[in-house]
């Protein structure tokens, strides 16, 4: 039986449950919400997957705050990854999060990182001029959240999700 050793840190990061506190110059601004199905725990959960629920609910906050003209994109500090268009994301337990995407040029892309060195910042970037509706990847990775994320597809594939 593979046992996996946790820190006193990992240990409590496991046990809370998630909430979110924000403040803003502008009240008007969205706040995160945690859906209910985050809000309880049933078994304890990999630092990739803390990591990929609360990322996901920072991109559909971001999403929300946008207009139909931009999309969210990913910037990744430390290093030459540069932006992509979010179009998927996933993580490997335990401790591995994936970025599906495309470049500003068109190329597709995926970035692999570790959770330790996880920095992004959220950015709107235009929709491509010949599509009518912009994509909202937010909503449809956290309709996977309230699903409880376990899907065949996930399980089957290291939790790529896209």
């Amino acid at each position: 039986m593979d046992k996996m050793i946790a820190t006193s840190a990992e240990a409590v990061e496991n046990s809370i449950l998630p909430k979110a506190h924000e403040v803003h110059t502008n009240p008007e601004q969205t706040q995160v919400d945690v859906p209910a199905e985050l809000q309880t725990q049933d078994q304890p959960k990999s630092p990739a997957r803390w990591a990929y629920e609360r990322l996901i609910l920072y991109i559909q906050n971001f999403e929300k705050q946008l207009d139909n003209e931009h999309e969210v994109a990913m910037g990744f500090t430390g290093g030459d990854a540069g932006v992509i268009k979010i179009e998927g994301m996933g993580y490997f337990d335990p401790d591995i999060v994936t970025f599906y995407g495309s470049d500003p040029g068109g190329t597709k892309t995926q970035l692999i990182q570790h959770v330790t060195q996880l920095n992004v910042m959220l950015r709107a970037l235009p929709k491509n001029i010949d599509q009518p509706e912009p994509n909202r990847i937010g909503f449809r990775l956290a309709s996977d959240l309230t699903k409880g994320g376990e899907t065949a597809s996930t399980k089957n594939d290291a939790g790529k999700t896209g």
